[in-house]
């Protein structure tokens, strides 16, 4: 933990409060393999939940310095496996089949992470080579441990510190373990590349294995084989002659065209979860965890990124307040003053030239000066841009983020903003209220007889506007889809 201080630079006196209060756990560091590095046989040996942690820094080298990212990439996909017999076992279990008649060849584990191990094997039926993921043994309580400690730091938290309270923490561990409970359900996690692998079907340069539902179960995933590079072995890649500049671009871009296009996103974007296809098509693996976002909320986050890429703080602000992000009663103008303070420095800069250390430290300090209250459903999100933004960084240094986003956003922006979804929303709100036609003369009786009551208090007529029948709402449906096809 000190030596992420130390790459954060905070403060001496939390420095030396981490190495008061951490010495008593100091043996954690020396535990595990001793040919991996202090802090990542500590992370390792506190548990799965602070492996996830980890890795999302581990993507950040610009936040916490080369020196400790290379130490935590370790991380990603080679931490110490579990035993192929003991994988073979939990297949036979899940599947109630011999591993043998499944499988003609079944290797040692190929790569292991947090949760789960990942090993080569050829199906007897058909010849085809597929990789197949094990849950690690145990993996299950050892979570529900982690969580159990983080809601307690949580209690903590919000008793000791009422000014973090706005940052709910307690919401964010319960939103933590509901994703990890998705996590370690592989039925729910091949749903998901199912979804993934439709919605991305005619995406260029990228690619989603094919699952196979037969030998996959709650602690089995079974999925095609798929031979690629390592999006973090820059050597490779260079070798292979790839163009890093096209990688780093294509990997922002997939990852806003799914947030906003879908609404549906792979939310565990580092490099340990990508290859590289010989051809150069981005290959994603591993979707255990999957964002989801609201049509609503993709347009908030549609139109906050519009706005800064068109130096427009005053909008940016506006929808902050709109969507309830800052509290009603601060004031937009100096909002929109302290989100140009924010976006002026970086504009324009590729990515060496930004320190996202300083820039997340300041971030910190606005969302506090403005009450800012953590938001659960965005989450995920905010991950996952912080995940994918250093990789894209890692692949290509000098990378502009504004104007790789620019194509994405306003393309969505056209679609989805204006009157045109207007009128396409206009038009699903009529398709909704005419399948309740057959119950509105109820719905409408109801109300006026409770209106025709006599009262002491004054009620305001309410119109019952939803007498519109079946028949008329058909029309006007009719009439909104059409205009909005000819827009």
């Amino acid at each position: 933990m000190t030596v992420v201080l130390d790459a954060f630079q905070a403060p001496a006196s939390l420095r030396l409060t981490a190495r008061v209060l951490g010495w008593p756990f100091k043996w954690l560091g020396h535990s595990g393999d001793e040919r991996q590095p202090p802090a990542t046989r500590a992370l390792t040996a506190l548990g799965p939940a602070y492996i996830k942690f980890g890795q999302v820094l581990s993507t950040r080298p610009d936040v916490v310095g080369d020196e400790v990212a290379g130490q935590l990439r370790v991380l990603q996909d080679k931490l110490p496996p579990f035993s192929r017999e003991e994988a073979l076992q939990t297949i036979a279990a899940e599947l109630e089949v011999d591993p043998d008649i499944l499988f003609s060849d079944f290797s040692e584990p190929v790569a292991a992470a947090s949760i789960a191990q990942v090993h080569k094997a050829t199906l007897r039926g058909t010849g085809e080579d597929v990789a197949v993921k094990v849950l690690r043994p145990g993996i299950e309580r050892a979570f529900r441990k982690d969580v159990e400690a983080f809601y307690l730091a949580a209690r903590v938290v919000d008793l000791l510190a009422p000014q973090a309270r706005r940052l709910k923490p307690m919401d964010v561990i319960e939103h933590f373990a509901g994703v990890v409970r998705g996590e370690l359900d592989l039925r729910m996690e091949s749903s998901s590349a199912a979804e993934f692998a439709a919605n991305t079907a005619t995406d260029e340069g990228f690619r989603v294995p094919r699952i196979e539902w037969g030998a996959s179960s709650r602690r089995v995933m079974t999925l095609g084989w798929v031979e690629g590079i390592s999006a973090n072995d820059i050597a490779a890649i260079e070798a292979a002659g790839h163009d890093r500049r096209v990688l780093g671009e294509r990997v922002l871009q997939l990852f806003l065209k799914h947030a906003l296009r879908d609404g549906f996103f792979h939310a565990d974007m580092h490099q340990g979860n990508l290859k590289i296809g010989a051809n150069g098509d981005i290959i994603a693996l591993d979707f255990g965890i999957m964002g989801r976002l609201d049509e609503y909320t993709r347009r908030v986050y549609a139109e906050i990124l519009y706005g800064f890429i068109r130096k427009d703080y005053r909008r940016v602000a506006e929808v902050h307040f709109e969507a309830g992000y800052v509290p009603a009663d601060r004031d937009v103008d100096d909002f929109a003053r302290a989100l140009r303070s924010v976006g002026e420095p970086i504009f324009g800069m590729d990515a060496s030239r930004i320190s996202m250390g300083r820039l997340l430290s300041y971030l910190f300090e606005v969302t506090e000066r403005f009450g800012m209250e953590t938001r659960t459903e965005l989450i995920l999100l905010q991950r996952t841009m912080v995940v994918v933004e250093g990789v894209s960084r890692s692949l290509n240094p000098q990378i502009n983020i504004w104007e790789v986003a620019q194509p994405i956003v306003e393309d969505y922006i056209r679609d989805n903003v204006g009157p045109k979804a207007m009128l396409r929303d206009l038009s699903r709100t009529a398709i909704i209220l005419s399948r309740f036609g057959p119950k509105l003369p109820a719905m409408a009786e109801t109300m006026l007889m409770a209106q025709s009551q006599p009262s002491t208090v004054y009620q305001p007529k309410k119109w019952p506007w939803i007498l519109l029948g079946s028949g008329v709402g058909a029309f006007v449906v009719a009439f909104l889809v059409l205009l909005a096809e000819i827009l």
